[in-house]
């Protein structure tokens, strides 16, 4: 009963937190827009799988990725081994976004508007090699990042030095970036706030800070997100000007 308590609780959470996006919706469509929602059916129907999607997710959060990330950087801790810590870092943070579907998406968009604006050659062997070197570069990105991440609450280095030093790179080669390439280059880093690279990394970071004695998991434990979403921007814009030349 204790467990179906908990459960019950935890759906009833889910409903309140998409409430507030239900009742926008509603009131532009009735007061705004004022027009019946089309499809009325299917869109309660839809309402109702997301509902219970982000319940099981929520759920698989909370019981497998944050303890699986929390146990594997515990372990890596204890070992003391800081290059295969390092490796996992970087790993983890490349895996969970080469297979990312937004970036397929992005990559491959980006690639045929290049092609459409003569940037790139339009026959199918130069796109696609434009758009598996810009996964490529976004997931290393992330990766690197990870690595940098894990490897600063090891050495309790401050996150504004990088934080800093990322933007003003960032800002620096955004003046010599084609123009083409510097919308793609600052959407790129919201790819990292995916349901997956988000939890595994975010657990990665805290169960590092718990392990390392003398670290505050709050202070120290976050972070990784936000330079996994500083570098993409970086490395992207660096890959438009060796792609596509400097503007």
């Amino acid at each position: 009963m204790t467990v179906l308590k908990i459960l019950f609780k935890r759906f009833l959470s889910v409903i309140f937190d998409i409430f507030p996006l239900l009742l926008v919706i509603f009131i532009f469509q009735t007061f705004v827009i004022q027009k019946p929602f089309p499809h009325l059916e299917q869109t309660i129907m839809g309402i109702g799988l997301v509902i219970i999607g982000l319940f099981l997710f929520i759920m698989g959060l909370e019981n497998a990725l944050f303890p699986l990330g929390e146990g594997i950087a515990n372990q890596f801790a204890q070992k003391g081994n800081v290059f295969w810590l390092l490796l996992f870092g970087f790993t983890l943070g490349f895996s969970t976004t080469i297979a990312e579907p937004a970036l397929t998406i992005i990559a491959s968009k980006a690639g045929n508007l290049a092609a459409d604006s003569g940037s790139i050659s339009s026959d199918d062997s130069s796109i696609s090699f434009f758009v598996y070197g810009l996964r490529l570069t976004v997931a290393s990105a992330v990766g690197l990042a990870t690595a940098i991440g894990v490897l600063r609450i090891i050495k309790g280095w401050p996150l504004i030095w990088f934080i800093l030093t990322g933007y003003g790179l960032i800002v620096l080669t955004t003046y010599f970036a084609p123009e083409q390439i510097i919308g793609i280059a600052y959407d790129s880093g919201g790819i990292t706030t995916s349901t997956i690279t988000v939890p595994l990394v975010t657990a990665l970071g805290i169960g590092l800070a718990v392990a390392i004695k003398g670290r505050n998991p709050m202070s120290d434990g976050f972070g990784l997100i936000a330079l996994a979403s500083l570098t993409p921007i970086l490395f992207v814009l660096l890959y438009g000007m060796f792609a596509l030349g400097v503007s």
